[in-house]
């Protein structure tokens, strides 16, 4: 017998909301039923396009007993109060990354849904690119040997793209700026291939856009394995990019978007070519989470993996504001 699709209410009516909804369209295991943001003219357009029933109230929507679950694209600095609203009304949660903005917040996300017993699931989907994964079955088969070394690079270009009066491009709503909003991803995925991260060094600029925010950061990675990681993030680039390449003893893997996957083993002098199917990320994590609802396996990303994931970057904006390598244990503890 077919499992009935998880019925979801969408939360929060920006760009990355019809992002999710176009991944939910693409799949039979979630439907969209209701939708709710205070912009009345944004939840009718947003019900129109997705055929779903906008809702008065985010009150409304938690009381609606035929809704199991939130799809949350709220501003950061409410996905606690959002997000804990949800678990008491015993819907369960995907929510878009970061988990918040503070690492308290984050804990207590976390612990607000494992206390209601509802499923919390974040959305990290670049460490599920098709590459990335086969980079990670090759470290574990050991094919690379001791890890040593990683560098990454996540670049947009943003001038006179931005809007300042969004919380996205705002200290207040994004503190660490280009480095929280998409920096975020390539931290998840060196910690995903490179192991857990233990200490960060960070430099933070503002150089191209206007705004109170950085657009352009630095990050220095020490992993727990003792093996290094950097990573740079801008906005102030001219065009999008992505780079990372992975080092090992016996093995170096090479990746850049325009070029796609390359792998080199020791005493070889040239590069092979990794052919890899492009996967739909935000479609395999929202099933994840649809699974994970019905009794399946648990969110590769939950509320205790996003709140370490966030306090690396917290580690890296107080090394940038003091000037000092700071202990992700101690923003853990903290922050």
């Amino acid at each position: 017998m077919a499992t009935e699709p998880l019925r979801v209410a969408c939360l929060g009516m920006g760009w990355w909301s019809d992002v999710l909804a176009d991944a939910i369209k693409r799949t039979d295991k979630i439907e969209i039923v209701s939708c709710y943001t205070r912009s009345e003219d944004k939840r009718q357009a947003f019900a129109r396009k997705y055929g779903c029933k906008p809702a008065a109230s985010y009150e409304d929507v938690l009381k609606d007993s035929s809704i199991e679950a939130i799809v949350n694209t709220t501003p950061n600095n409410v996905h606690l109060e959002t997000t804990r609203a949800a678990a008491e009304a015993g819907k369960h949660t995907f929510l878009d990354k970061p988990i918040a903005n503070t690492v308290s917040d984050g804990r207590a996300i976390a612990q607000s849904c494992r206390k209601a017993g509802v499923v919390l699931a974040l959305g990290y989907q670049r460490r599920r690119e098709s590459h990335f994964r086969y980079v990670r079955k090759q470290i574990d088969s050991g094919a690379f040997g001791r890890m040593v070394n990683a560098e990454a690079n996540i670049s947009r270009d943003r001038l006179g793209k931005i809007d300042l009066s969004s919380w996205r491009y705002q200290a207040q709503g994004m503190p660490g700026g280009v480095m929280l909003q998409i920096g975020i991803h390539y931290t998840d995925v060196l910690e995903y291939l490179m192991g857990p991260i233990v200490a960060v060094s960070g430099r933070f600029a503002q150089l191209v856009l206007p705004g109170d925010n950085p657009d352009v950061a630095s990050l220095v990675l020490e992993h727990e394995s003792g093996a290094l990681s950097t990573l740079n993030a801008s906005y102030a680039s001219a065009s999008e990019y992505y780079l990372l390449n992975v080092y090992g003893k016996e093995a170096t893997a090479y990746y850049d978007m325009h070029n796609g996957l390359r792998m080199l083993k020791r005493g070889s002098d040239k590069s092979t070519p990794v052919p890899c199917e492009k996967n739909d990320v935000f479609v395999e994590e929202l099933e994840e989470f649809a699974a994970a609802v019905r009794g399946g396996a648990e969110p590769e990303m939950d509320g205790e993996r996003g709140t370490t994931s966030l306090a690396v970057l917290r580690a890296g904006i107080l090394s940038a504001k003091e000037g000092r390598r700071v202990e992700v244990a101690e923003v853990l503890k903290g922050d």
